[in-house]
């Protein structure tokens, strides 16, 4: 009766970590991503001007 009413395990703060760090790649690959790109035009706009 007494183990039924011990919790092992508290699964509540390990999601909410893990959602956190999932939010904090995606935000750094879509910043990358962005940054790559932005770099590939200014390459460009330099190259036409030359």
């Amino acid at each position: 009766m007494i183990s039924q009413s011990i919790a092992l395990s508290n699964w509540n703060n390990g999601v909410i970590m893990i959602a956190i760090f999932g939010l904090v790649c995606l935000a750094l690959v879509g910043f990358l991503i962005k940054f790559m790109s932005t770099s590939d035009r200014n390459k460009k706009d330099e190259t036409k001007e030359r």
